[in-house]
């Protein structure tokens, strides 16, 4: 189990000094915390959910603080968006740097030199020794878009395909892209048309070696649209919102491989899995692809809202003046945001953190496998970990068990999130600014909530 040093831990953690440590003062949610979220209840819209029975009004290193004084441990943030903490310092002063500056032109209209470095920094880091481009816009879903509009004006084909269990996003393009009905799609249709769906490799489930679960998908692919049909293939290298599914050894080279032979852009979405997540830049570099385009946002900015798609340079230039864009795409301060996140990637040890993170989450579940066989498969990479939850007789999802734990552990103040087709997976994804005591805490709730269970 690997332990910070203080200086490590100091130059990581960054953020408002806040205690690093779990208390709970009152039950969740507290009584400010209750009357906010009443307030909720009256001025947003049902549709608009929450996981977590509280008001925050402070974050940083591993915690989330509520308006009633609880503070929470945070293995979560925020859907792997706070990467490097909920306000580190490098980012607070380049923010407050930026809109005293000014807050926006539009890129479109007054160009600006951040928006550029952005792009010349993901050219640098993105998986690929060729010349790249990339467009910056505001959301995942956004950049997914985009990526498939690029894509389907490169090749002049339309049809594109996604992965059985995928997540991509909540618009109507990306609806239709996406595995899951409940919640992200039940009865918004209809979808976006030219969206076909293959199977993605599964080991837990399907027991497949990669070469075989690539011809599998091939074939269908084949089969069901034709090569000459396709513009885009698009898959999350290490699936997110399905449960942080990683594909048996040789899936997605093989993929690649039949992409590049036929004329099919692939689309890498490495929204989650992106900026050290995984212990590596990208998750691509796990699996030894390189992809046409990729599409990053989450863990971009330290939580200001951006995106990008970054992809060879004669298939990003494929688009017509004025056919990317949009009003708030590659913001100033976000775009600031995003230059101090990668300074704090590449200079300050977030990446091997996130190893380390990875390698306490895997010891830890993996004992608690090994005495408990609810837990069917623990898997992942660096700080994106889960654990999948079964009946022990059968190994069916137990989706019921999932949310009582995760209900249990969030009650003691620990913010933990599942996902997954079936709902049966509890994933963590701890901020790299957590420490190790804060980190192994946590872990030790999520067990008293699974043996209580």
């Amino acid at each position: 189990m690997a332990l910070l040093d203080a200086e490590t831990e100091h130059r990581i953690q960054g953020g408002p000094e806040l205690p690093q440590q779990r208390r709970l003062v009152t039950d969740l949610p507290g009584p400010r915390s209750a009357a906010i979220l009443a307030r909720k209840a009256d001025a947003v819209p049902a549709g608009v959910g929450h996981t977590v029975p509280v008001a925050a009004v402070a974050a940083g290193g591993g915690v989330v603080v509520d308006a009633d004084g609880n503070s929470l441990i945070d293995l979560g943030s925020g859907i792997a968006v706070t990467t490097v903490g909920n306000a580190h310092p490098k980012i607070v002063a380049a923010v407050a740097a930026q809109a005293a500056q000014f807050t926006h032109t539009c890129f479109m209209i007054s160009p600006y030199e951040s928006y550029i470095e952005v792009a010349e920094a993901l050219n640098r880091l993105t998986p690929g020794e060729f010349a790249k481009k990339t467009a910056l816009f505001n959301s995942g879903a956004e950049a997914v878009e985009n990526a498939i509009k690029i894509a389907r004006k490169h090749t002049g084909r339309s049809a594109v395909v996604a992965f059985d269990h995928g997540y991509h996003g909540r618009t109507n393009l990306t609806m239709a892209l996406t595995a899951k009905s409940m919640p992200y799609k039940s009865g918004f249709g209809p979808f976006a048309p030219e969206v076909y769906r293959a199977p993605m490799s599964y080991p837990f489930r399907d027991g497949l070696t990669g070469p075989d679960a690539a011809a599998r998908a091939i074939s269908q692919m084949e089969k069901q649209v034709g090569a000459n049909n396709l513009a885009a293939i698009v898959i999350e290298p290490i699936q997110g919102e399905g449960g942080f599914i990683v594909p048996a050894d040789g899936f997605l080279p093989a993929l690649a491989d039949w992409c590049r032979a036929n004329g099919v852009v692939f689309i890498a979405d490495e929204v989650q899995t992106g900026f050290a997540r995984t212990g590596h830049m990208f998750a691509s570099e796990i699996f030894g692809i390189v992809p046409d385009l990729i599409t990053t946002a989450k863990g971009i900015a330290g939580g200001l809202p951006l995106a990008a798609v970054t992809g060879r340079a004669e298939i990003m230039d494929a688009s017509h003046a004025g056919g990317l864009g949009g009003t708030y795409g590659g913001n100033p301060i976000a775009c600031a945001a995003a230059l101090a996140a990668i300074d704090v990637f590449e200079n300050d040890g977030v990446i091997e953190r996130a190893e380390q993170i990875g390698s306490i989450l895997t010891e830890r579940l993996s004992a608690m496998q090994s005495q408990d066989p609810r837990i069917g498969d623990v898997r992942g990479h660096g700080a994106m970990i889960a654990a999948e939850f079964v009946d022990p007789e059968t190994n069916a999802p137990d989706a019921a068990l999932t949310a009582a734990v995760a209900k249990a552990a969030i009650a003691q103040g620990v913010i933990v999130l599942t996902c997954g087709t079936y709902g049966n997976v509890i994933r963590f994804l701890p901020p790299l600014s957590i420490g190790d005591d804060l980190l192994v805490e946590g872990l030790d709730v999520v067990a008293e909530a699974l043996a209580a269970a």
